[in-house]
């Protein structure tokens, strides 16, 4: 009896050190251990594994989101097999058919073929300011949207600073570009701003 309720109260600690470690004001929208709370929209093979969600196989598929945002800050950390196609899509303004043109695509793509719009870029809107690379490696995604300002931070490093009048709000949409061996998403948190 008094073995359970050592180990019920070392539970409780833990969520208590859990629910702590979040600064107030940001939401988990994926913590890789399920997909609850996203739409899967295309084939790809979405799972949780080892603490973070990840695709294998499949042609380009998207866990998007069920809620638009607007103003926002974004944190993701992502993982990608070399020459894979990923990416994060903003301010979606169709969840089932996302593309670059309707949505701020922030591209993690190495090996893009056109460099111009590699990882860290804004497709089609911003170049990167200096060159990220993220395959085979936990690389940590910082994304900030507030009105026509849009700004990416991938692993300390500011790839994108700039003003664009285009997409005001939408959904989410994390990327499994077709052929990539592997793609994984994890500690995926926002708070509005």
């Amino acid at each position: 009896m008094r073995r359970s309720f050592i180990l019920a109260m070392l539970f409780v600690s833990v969520l208590h050190l859990h629910a702590m470690a979040q600064p107030p004001g940001w939401t988990t929208l994926l913590d890789g251990t399920t997909l609850k709370g996203w739409i899967v929209v295309g084939d790809a093979n979405w799972a949780a594994v080892d603490g973070a969600v990840q695709a294998t196989k499949g042609g380009n598929s998207y866990l998007v989101t069920p809620n638009s945002y607007g103003d926002f800050q974004l944190v993701a950390d992502v993982w990608v097999s070399a020459g894979a196609n990923s990416g994060i899509f903003v301010r979606c303004q169709d969840p089932k058919d996302i593309t670059a043109a309707n949505a701020y695509e922030v591209n993690i793509y190495d090996t893009r073929p056109d460099q111009t719009y590699r990882t860290g870029s804004i497709v089609d809107v911003a170049k990167p300011m200096a060159t990220v690379n993220a395959d085979g490696r936990w690389t940590t995604v910082d994304i900030t949207v507030q009105g026509t300002k849009l700004t990416v931070v991938m692993n300390g490093i500011t790839t994108v600073a700039v003003e664009h009048k285009g997409h005001v709000r939408g959904p989410i949409a994390l990327q499994y570009g077709q052929g990539a061996s592997m793609v994984r998403f994890r500690n995926v948190r926002i708070r509005t701003l």
